[in-house]
């Protein structure tokens, strides 16, 4: 029996992490579309500002789809299924990100890695990795309320 509720436990993490990231995905690729139309090629920086400007609204998104997730695919309680579902999402992310910025943008792998040496991508990668860590906080903020 212990087995079986570890095997759920596993499925709902790798299923909650994969709707978490394709929907934080989606939402990053129609607010990223905006950013860099109406913002990115603004003087004095707009690509940092435009990144600045977008970075609240997508990690507060993040937070909701985060527990949306979570619930919807009934992720146990553990920091283990938590930390899973978070690195799953965010392995995920930087994949499509690569794939995207290869065929859309025609980068190489080493160009798009080179990318995160400027301010703007650090920034978002930064967020990136508090997206990661969303699950586990949610696990935590739950057991200290």
């Amino acid at each position: 029996m212990s087995v079986d509720v570890h095997a759920n436990g596993l499925r709902s993490a790798l299923s909650a992490g994969t709707a978490y990231w394709g929907l934080v995905f989606i939402l990053g690729f129609v607010m990223g579309t905006v950013r860099t139309m109406f913002v990115a090629d603004a003087p004095g920086g707009g690509r940092i500002l435009g990144v600045l400007l977008e970075l609240p609204i997508m990690l507060t998104a993040s937070w909701f789809l985060c527990s949306f997730a979570i619930r919807r695919f009934h992720v146990p309680t553990t920091l283990g299924a938590r930390a899973l579902m978070g690195g799953l999402a965010f392995a995920l992310l930087l994949l499509a990100e690569l794939v995207v910025g290869t065929l859309l943008f025609g980068r190489s792998a080493s160009e798009h890695f080179a990318l995160y040496q400027e301010a703007s991508y650090a920034v978002g990668l930064a967020a990136q990795i508090g997206f990661a860590l969303m699950p586990s906080v949610q696990l935590w903020r739950r057991r200290v309320s």
